[in-house]
């Protein structure tokens, strides 16, 4: 009898195999769930598919065909059948001519299929990722993002579509060939069958191996893209801190984590495809054993026992390339993953319907809040809220010319990127023209509103495309110049080789800091929005340019609604109306006669700029 503690043994026992086998259901559910959606990428291409399926069984049925015909020619021979003399070459050529086309009818249909998969993803990875929220971007690192649209899309086809290739090919040749030896000898055949379990667990437990290494390729892959990435970006910063050990350290580290992974993997491969073969073989083996009994002899002839040999042998390949595939189905299906959280992720609401007129009335802050944390805000150690905006209320009316100014960090920048909704209020409301934002689509809302920031992003192309980027065709050259003109951009424009078709490359890394400013200050004015918003947009100027742009903007400003961030305070003193942020709140509100009058932040913020100058 088992004692108390026994009993407790085996249930727990029992309990952990139960778990065991749940895990792994829902492993090869949830595999199978993300087979199925990768395979429904295929649906647009299904004649293709039907195709390559075609081809791969005409190739599948000449494995068979081939064995027969060395049996036929060896009983030919036997039997001094002169016939077959003639018919035996016609017949090997025409099988290695079925065989070829077949190949060739079912590998370029699916390399097909496999191209435009890969274009169809990347096309809807590239389109859905920028639909995603700014809030994403913030959270993401731009290198990993590149990793998964050429290395994981890469991993995704090969799961998708060489690893129907050789599903295929492979399989199909691997049916014939069973259904030939049963038609031969079902008895013999069924050697087979009774190492298919251990196959099939062999298999199982590859696979579990391959997915966790494939995993961990796919990190550390993306962390190398993204080394890269920040190293190449920030190349003079390298040098200027004299940092090139310590990234070439970083990358090494990185890299040596891929090697490993990569290692890993291929041992898990090297490891079970040589098993599966030695499974394979000793079933041949058996089977040889009992094809050269007499008994089995005694009523067949050579050719048929040619015939038998070769299709066992000939079954050795496909096995072992269906085991191999199993590595790259992993690979995929560990790429899709990551994918599909990517695609997966919610686009920024566009819900909108209302469409944003030219004269935008009144702008209104209605106690707006706003965390980068979340909707409730992150608790602090006195029990207030990090809000970045923090009740802030405020109402524009149209023309007026708004500045806010204040120490970095104080929320200046976050309140006005409300506005185009880069991010969502977390509570209160921002109303234009008397409807919420969100009543107007994203599109409407944003073709109303310029913006040039501190941080200037500028496009591979020429300057004129530039400063018209996101203009529809044709573009009017005359209104660029005119924007350029009126940016004082000509003034280096004319200096360049192809003036305002010269090709600016990646980043416009050849133009100053001020030249860059000037180009996006000319794409704003291009833009010709009623809501202006200008984030140090004069600050890597030259105090003459400076003079230029504050006159141009001058001009530009009037008849527009304005959002100004400054921290010189001299840029604004013609403002309507200044605001002074602090910890995400409007301290003090007025023009700059009014506020150096009350003697408060910003009076010390103006004097002590004044005595620095």
């Amino acid at each position: 009898m088992f004692s108390a503690r026994d009993t407790g043994g085996h249930a727990n026992l029992n309990q952990q195999t139960h778990e065991v086998k749940q895990g792994q259901i829902q492993g090869f559910s949830a595999s199978w769930a993300l087979y199925k959606r990768l395979l429904g990428y295929l649906k647009p291409e299904l004649p293709m598919v039907f195709t390559s399926i075609l081809g791969f069984l005409i190739f599948a049925a000449t494995t068979p065909l081939a064995a027969a015909w060395l049996g036929w020619t060896i009983d030919a021979i036997e039997s001094k059948d002169l016939d077959w003399r003639i018919y035996s070459p016609l017949l090997c050529v025409a099988i290695a001519f079925i065989r070829g086309f077949g190949g060739f009818m079912g590998g370029y249909s699916i390399a097909h299929v496999a191209n435009y998969l890969i274009h169809r993803m990347r096309k809807q990875i590239m389109h859905h990722t920028l639909e995603l929220p700014v809030s994403f971007f913030d959270r993401s690192e731009p290198g990993r993002l590149i990793s998964k649209v050429t290395y994981d899309v890469n991993q995704i086809t090969g799961a998708v579509t060489n690893a129907v290739t050789v599903v295929l090919r492979e399989g199909l040749t691997v049916i014939g060939l069973l259904a030939a030896l049963f038609y031969v000898d079902w008895q013999l055949s069924l050697a087979f069958l009774i190492i298919a379990p251990v196959v099939g667990k062999t298999v199982s437990i590859a696979s579990r191996y391959f997915r966790r290494y494939s995993t961990q390729m796919q990190d550390s892959m993306g962390e190398v893209t993204q080394i890269i990435n920040e190293s190449i970006r920030g190349h003079h910063v390298v040098r200027t801190f004299n940092a090139k050990n310590e990234v070439n350290a970083k990358f090494d580290a990185a890299s040596e984590r891929n090697r490993s992974q990569n290692m890993k993997m291929a041992g898990a491969e090297l490891i079970s495809t040589p098993l599966i073969q030695l499974l394979v073989s000793a079933a041949i083996a058996g089977l040889i054993w009992f094809l050269m009994a007499p008994e089995f002899m005694r009523d067949r002839s050579s050719g048929d026992f040619v015939t038998f040999l070769t299709m066992a042998a000939t079954l050795a390949k496909p096995i072992r390339q269906l085991s191999q595939i199993n590595a790259v189905i992993q690979r995929g299906l560990s790429a899709a993953s990551s994918i599909f959280a990517l695609l997966d992720e919610p686009a920024e609401k566009d819900e909108g319907q209302e469409v944003l007129a030219r004269d935008i009335g009144t702008i209104e802050f209605d106690d707006v809040h706003f965390s980068y944390a979340g909707n409730a805000g992150v608790s602090l150690e006195n029990g207030a809220k990090d809000f970045a905006v923090n009740g802030v209320s405020l109402r524009v009316e149209q023309g007026q010319t708004i500045a806010l100014v204040g120490k970095s960090g104080s929320g200046k920048t976050t309140l006005v990127s409300l506005l185009p909704r880069f991010y969502e209020c977390t509570s209160g409301e921002i109303r234009i023209a008397g409807l919420p934002l969100q009543e107007y689509g994203l599109s409407s809302l944003r073709h109303r509103i310029a913006v040039v920031s501190q941080k200037v992003v500028l496009f591979s192309g020429s300057i004129l495309d530039n400063i018209a980027y996101g203009a529809s065709e044709p573009i009017d050259r005359a209104a660029v110049i005119e924007a350029a003109r009126n940016a004082h951009a000509m003034e280096f424009i004319d200096q360049l080789p192809n003036g305002i078709d010269t090709q600016i490359g990646d980043d416009a890394g050849l133009l100053s800091g001020g030249q860059r400013q000037r180009i996006a200050i000319a794409r704003a004015l291009f833009d010709n929005a009623p809501i202006l918003v200008l984030d140090e947009a004069t600050s890597a100027l030259d105090s003459e340019s400076e003079q230029h742009i504050q006159e141009a903007l001058s001009t530009l400003m009037k008849g527009r609604t304005t959002f100004v961030i400054a921290h010189r305070l001299s840029t604004v003193e013609n403002a309507d109306r200044i605001l002074v942020m602090q910890d995400g709140k409007v301290i003090e509100s007025g023009t700059h006669k009014e506020l150096i009058a009350q003697g408060g932040h910003y009076a010390y913020l103006y004097n002590i700029q004044f005595a620095e100058s």
